[in-house]
């Protein structure tokens, strides 16, 4: 008897669905279900009945779409302050339908659920705002150029190029400049506006001047800095309540950059103390010794976290870690715990990565004593926190 034919994959691209809309999930959409299926709907607000067109299809158990038309609206729906914010859009803001307070609430209820699925941990958890409000905060831009050399912002997960007049979320006046003549077919451009509101584009005039936790660096080009002026200065704050290092003592600055947070520490540990900053870009080393010429307790060492930590020497009263998106992982945390500090500061941008990481430290006996999270990137997905663990005998 032959073989029956196998079934033709299942593709809903570019089918229109009419879909009751469910909870926020991680990564800027919500959850529908149709058939059977998943559908992640951007542009769409829990509660909401609404048509969406299918814009991502491998034909498994979800396909991803875009709400073109709502029929049921949520009460904080809004209109979005650019015109790319909507279906076949520019891929950077994906709430600006949403009220700057329902913002904050969903991506509350975002680091929740991670905390909940990946660390089983019930967690209250309030996304804080910073000063500035949510457009024209975003001090550092990159733009691709398309084949006729157009500037623009790239569309959502697409390589396409949308010549767009500006971005609400910069600050006014920045982009238009760079955008209003042609450039190189292909390339990309930062474009930056540093403390003092001048504009560097590609690294150009000058080194960019910051200022955070009373004191200024100058960055070279390249040199990573947070995008919202407003978090350094959050950021420092929480690792001054929370690292409480003893004078003299040692503390740990892993993925230290500039040495925002070794500035912190060394105020805390004094001339007595030590503080460590592992660091792996060259330049950000270069640039942070300059800027912490004045503290001499500071030791920098240029290479890889994986590579360097087990040659820091004797046990740290307090390590801080800002680890890339993908977070620390097994083995680092594993190897963190092992030097049993007495208090770990973790900072994050990936709430998924943050719960992976304490459900971690979890297994090694450290515990969530502390958690912050702040609306860094206002009319995005993305939200920064701060997590405390400590000892589970402390």
């Amino acid at each position: 008897m032959p073989a029956s034919p196998a079934a033709a994959p299942l593709d809903w691209t570019d089918r229109v669905l009419e879909l009751q809309i469910g909870p926020i999930a991680h990564g800027g959409h919500c959850v529908a279900r149709h058939e059977g299926r998943v559908v992640f709907v951007r542009h769409a607000l829990p509660g909401e009945r609404v048509r969406a067109v299918v814009t991502e299809d491998a034909g498994g158990s979800f396909c991803r779409a875009d709400a073109i038309g709502v029929l049921d609206a949520h009460p904080d729906r809004v209109e979005p302050a650019c015109p790319w914010a909507r279906a076949g859009g520019c891929g950077g803001c994906d709430l600006q339908h949403a009220t700057p307070a329902a913002q904050r609430a969903l991506k509350a209820e975002v680091v929740r659920e991670q905390l909940r699925r990946l660390a089983g941990l019930d967690t209250d958890v309030t996304v804080a705002e910073l000063p500035g409000g949510t457009l024209g905060w975003r001090s550092r831009v990159r733009l691709a150029v398309d084949a006729e050399g157009r500037a623009g912002l790239r569309a959502h997960r697409s390589h396409d190029v949308l010549p767009i007049a500006d971005c609400p979320i910069a600050p006014p006046g920045l982009l238009g400049p760079v955008l209003a003549h042609p450039s190189a077919p292909g390339a990309e451009i930062e474009v930056a506006q540093d403390v003092d509101g001048r504009r560097h584009v590609d690294g150009r005039p000058g080194p960019v001047v910051q200022r955070a936790a009373g004191r200024e660096w100058l960055l070279s080009p390249g040199v990573f800095w947070q995008v919202h002026p407003a978090l350094p200065d959050a950021l420092a704050d929480v690792v001054s309540e929370w690292a409480a290092a003893p004078h003299g003592g040692i503390g740990w600055d892993l993925y230290g950059g500039v040495g925002l947070f070794a500035a912190v520490l060394a105020g805390q540990v004094g001339p007595e103390g030590r503080v460590t900053v592992v660091e792996s870009s060259r330049r950000a080393v270069e640039d942070g010794r300059a800027a912490l010429a004045d503290l001499p307790q500071v030791d920098w060492r240029v290479g890889r976290v994986e590579r360097l930590l087990g040659g820091l020497g004797e046990r740290p009263d307090v390590v801080v870690a800002d680890p890339p998106r993908k977070g620390l992982g097994g083995a680092l945390v594993r190897a963190l715990t092992a030097v049993a500090p007495a208090r770990v500061i973790h900072v994050a941008c990936d709430p998924a990565a943050l719960a992976r990481d304490i459900a971690l430290f979890g297994d090694c006996g450290y515990r969530l004593a502390g958690l912050r999270a702040f609306d860094a990137f206002p009319m995005t997905h993305h939200v920064e926190c701060v997590a405390l663990l400590l000892p589970v005998s402390a």
